[in-house]
């Protein structure tokens, strides 16, 4: 239902569902894979993407001329589902993952480097710098620090409930966490400390750290999204408006801010990319992704954003990188 661009009456309270509002159309894109993707990242700068597709497996592109660089897969000659995927900041490494086995690769010889298997089913991952470890978010209740180069769980993060939404800070010291508990999770990495905690109205789908370690993006499906103060735990903009009698229920996928720190990009279940200044919480600019059928009732969703130079990047689950000016 919330891919569809409609109102529904219901008990005389009126619901606007997310994808009803318009926005610039891309500035280009190019297809990367045929049919849609399980998962896809953009590195720091956006040099780099990684995707899982529904065809070929894991692969990594180039975005500046989309030139498709390796074929990465865990078997030979076997095309793998590729359910989660991660660049090191350093964009040197990147990471490829089914629901239990981990792969890290070397982004400039595209060869494997290590390979393990995870403590429990991966629901979302990040390096952390150089890739020498991975924060994973499993399905076990747990999110595990793990040693990608030598092995070993080097620390736990227990949660209530399935963790499926990590981010690792730029210095790899501070770990943010998103679980079907409902709850937003600030870690330290070094001592497996909880510094903070947001409780959210469903089952929290996204999480993202600033590079400057002073704010955090939250989201929950259809429920609220928030930028918030990592020094205070308190909610500084909201960018969903549930409280609005007019409802916008909307479920982010995806979030990165800049490297600046001042704005953040965001992509919807709903197809939409929005560009938000982070004092204010103002909603800048908003793009749509290109569709493959303009006229299609369904909508495909924002898997990862970045900020390039001078443009921004989306990649959606159609299989479509957007460039967005």
């Amino acid at each position: 239902m919330r891919y569809g661009c409609y109102k529904l009456l219901l008990a005389g309270s009126l619901l606007s569902l997310a994808g009803c509002n318009g926005g610039d159309a891309p500035a280009s894109w190019k297809e990367y894979a045929l049919t849609g993707t399980y998962s896809a990242s953009l590195s720091e700068s956006a040099q780099y993407s990684v995707i899982g597709s529904y065809n070929h497996g894991g692969s990594l592109w180039k975005t500046s001329n989309h030139e498709r660089l390796y074929n990465w897969n865990h078997k030979d000659k076997q095309f793998s589902i590729i359910a989660a995927t991660a660049f090191s900041p350093d964009e040197n490494y990147a990471a490829t993952a089914n629901q239990q086995d981990l792969v890290l690769w070397d982004t400039r010889t595209g060869k494997p480097e290590w390979f393990w298997s995870s403590p429990a089913e991966i629901m979302q991952m990040d390096l952390a710098p150089n890739g020498d470890f991975a924060l994973l978010g499993l399905a076990d209740h747990t999110a595990v620090y793990f040693d990608v180069k030598n092995g070993g769980v080097k620390r736990t993060f227990r949660h209530d409930a399935r963790v499926r939404s990590v981010d690792l800070s730029s210095d790899g010291t501070l770990a943010l966490t998103g679980s079907d508990a409902y709850k937003a999770k600030l870690w330290s990495v070094q001592t497996g400390e909880l510094l903070k905690e947001v409780s959210f109205g469903n089952v929290v789908d996204t999480v993202a750290l600033s590079p400057n370690g002073q704010h955090a993006f939250s989201s929950s499906s259809l429920d609220k999204a928030i930028i918030w103060d990592l020094n205070s735990g308190k909610e500084i903009h909201s960018l969903s408006n549930i409280a609005d009698f007019f409802q916008k229920r909307v479920s982010y996928l995806s979030a990165r801010f800049s490297p600046d720190s001042r704005q953040l990009l965001t992509g919807t279940a709903a197809g939409l990319i929005q560009l938000w200044d982070v004092n204010s919480g103002k909603e800048l600019r908003r793009w749509r992704i290109h569709r493959r059928d303009p006229y299609g009732p369904v909508h495909a969703g924002v898997y990862a954003v970045a900020f390039g130079e001078g443009k921004y990047y989306a990649l959606s689950s159609n299989g479509i990188m957007n460039e967005l000016k």
